[in-house]
């Protein structure tokens, strides 16, 4: 990493071991912070309401919103914790040590696993839901997927403990200067987070709503061919145009902001790492976290139950006796 005349050492006491900090003036850093901790304050928040809808409310207790909840839990967590740490972090020096920049950098790698991985979920649920409707209420049930959403995060944390070691060793033996918190990551780690982490979820995602969205056009054609013969055609068409293109719109949606936001992190794997003090390598990783800002928007705002429930839930009506069992569907 090059270091310009103007920076900074973290550690002046001892400057032979100390990382370096590039210069910045109080009013970039206050306006950076500001911008960093109002995202991960809405993140949690958003993500907040969800979690105390699903939770509350008996009628939103369903396969499709255990998965959503669980999906909240994992992002509220990231705006919760995540965001605040790697805000100082990016914007200061280090000064927690090397073993709480281990555990950081475990519970990144667990919560991020966890919603992909949630995200691949729901992405199956629907292609059940919808190609085979018949067999989903006996087959996809709420306590299976309670089951799936316990072994999604004991997975995640199970997968990501070899990665907790690497980066415990690092700490140990490899660690270039103090006052940095990096993850310096093996060919071979690399390789399995990259398969594991982002082509197998992608693949699976994109061929889930690829098949959702060519059985969503297909029904609305058969729909449009079995009237025909009814002098309704006309608006029976644009109905099954309207349908087609509801389709395409949430099968985008879903993909393309996914893969606009979890691309760029995976990229850097295959180009090799980018600074930390880089510009680049900032908005990268802030884009990889600005999914779970984006998360409740497409799966909650999009749902007329969802603003029923933030309502009830912001004028505390919530808190009445029988709450839960109000009528939001």
């Amino acid at each position: 990493m090059e270091v310009g005349d103007d920076w900074e050492l973290c550690f002046p006491e001892i400057p032979n071991i100390s990382c370096w900090k590039p210069p910045s003036t109080w009013p970039e850093t206050l306006f950076i912070d500001f911008a960093l901790y109002s995202i991960s304050v809405l993140t949690a928040f958003l993500n907040l309401l969800i979690i105390i809808s699903v939770s509350h409310f008996r009628q939103l207790h369903t396969p499709t919103n255990i998965l959503l909840l669980s999906l909240a839990v994992s992002d509220f967590l990231v705006g919760l914790l995540l965001m605040p740490i790697d805000a100082v972090k990016r914007t200061h020096c280090w000064f927690l040590g090397d073993f709480f920049c281990s555990v950081f950098r475990f519970l990144v790698d667990i919560i991020l696993s966890a919603s992909v991985v949630n995200m691949v979920l729901i992405s199956v649920d629907r292609y059940l839901a919808i190609c085979d409707p018949l067999h989903y209420t006996t087959r996809i049930t709420v306590n299976r997927v309670k089951v799936c959403v316990c072994l999604l995060w004991f997975c995640s944390v199970a997968y990501n403990v070899y990665f907790f070691l690497l980066h415990v060793y690092q700490q140990l033996y490899i660690t270039p200067c103090y006052g940095d918190c990096a993850t310096l990551i093996d060919n071979i780690g690399a390789f399995l987070d990259l398969v594991l982490n982002f082509f197998v979820p992608v693949t699976v995602i994109i061929v889930s709503y690829m098949r959702v969205f060519v059985v969503a056009v297909s029904q609305a054609r058969a729909m449009h061919s079995q009237i025909t013969a009814v002098t309704k055609q006309i608006s029976v068409t644009k109905t099954a145009k309207k349908s087609e293109l509801k389709a395409a719109r949430t099968l985008g949606v879903l993909v393309v902001v996914f893969l606009m936001c979890f691309t760029p992190s995976y990229f850097t794997i295959l180009v090799g790492p980018i600074s930390r003090s880089h510009s680049t390598a900032n908005f990268i990783q802030y884009l990889y976290y600005f999914n779970s800002f984006l998360n409740p928007l497409i799966y909650g705002l999009f749902y007329p139950w969802f603003r029923k429930s933030v309502k009830l839930i912001v004028t505390l009506q919530i808190l009445q006796p029988g709450s839960c069992e109000a009528n939001i569907l």
